[in-house]
């Protein structure tokens, strides 16, 4: 069955559709038609079934909440270092396939890329769609926000939001560092608010790493082999996913 993202919160039983895009989607691409059902997620993360009343005027008619939650029992940032190319669009698509809240990105010190405000803004437009596609697919509940800072120190400046904060370093996957990251997870509880930080193709530079462990990064090890700028957030939601939800 169909599954839409739409903004608000319902205050009744009748629904009409406004986004463009998704009535575009629906009425021209999948062509429903009067008592088409299909699953409407709203804001506030509930799936609600509902079926179309009225074709011309996009307004359908809530039939129930579906008890359907497929997200994760915390909420995980990934943060990037601006990567080269197209990398960013990867990594937004597929954080949000394996449960990202948010996918943020600054301007690391060994980053290549260097975007200017309106750029960025352009950037988050594109990458938003690509977030909820990736949702839509993955049955999601929650769009992950996107964010793109101009600015290092306005990223640094909201680490005291989170409850813990894994570095991937890759001068402690060299060193055969193997214990941080499961440690870290073992203390994870639910609810709880989690960065993981990853720099971009040439990685995290020294000046960077000590002044995010001084904020209370934790350097973490993901394996003893290293890995590119957009594999390795994958590699860490992966093992996000196994402990809190399969290793239960």
């Amino acid at each position: 069955m169909q599954e839409y993202f739409v903004k608000g919160v319902p205050t009744g039983q009748n629904v009409i559709i406004t986004d463009k895009d998704t009535i575009k989607h629906m009425f021209t691409v999948m062509r429903l038609q009067t008592d088409a059902q299909v699953i409407l997620v709203f804001e506030d993360g509930i799936k609600r079934l509902a079926k179309v009343v009225d074709p011309a005027s996009q307004t359908f008619l809530i039939v129930e909440e579906l008890p359907d939650h497929v997200e994760l029992p915390v909420e995980v940032t990934i943060a990037v270092g601006f990567p080269k190319g197209d990398k960013l669009d990867f990594i937004t698509q597929k954080a949000t396939e394996l449960g990202a809240s948010q996918i943020w990105a600054f301007p690391a010190d060994w980053s290549v890329v260097r975007w200017d405000k309106k750029k960025l803004n352009k950037k988050v437009e594109k990458l938003t769609k690509i977030a909820q596609g990736a949702a839509q697919q993955s049955k999601r509940n929650r769009i992950p926000h996107v964010e793109l800072f101009a600015d290092k120190q306005e990223f640094l400046a909201q680490l005291s939001q989170f409850d813990q904060i894994f570095l991937a370093y890759e001068e402690s996957a060299k060193a055969g560092e193997k214990s941080n990251l499961v440690k870290g997870l073992e203390r994870v509880t639910s609810g709880q608010k989690l960065l993981f930080i990853f720099g971009p193709e040439g990685g995290i530079s020294p000046d960077e790493f000590e002044r995010l462990t001084t904020l209370g990064a934790c350097a973490v090890g993901l394996g003893p082999r290293i890995m590119r700028a957009e594999t390795a957030p994958l590699y860490a939601l992966s093992a996000l996913s196994y402990a809190l939800e399969l290793n239960t």
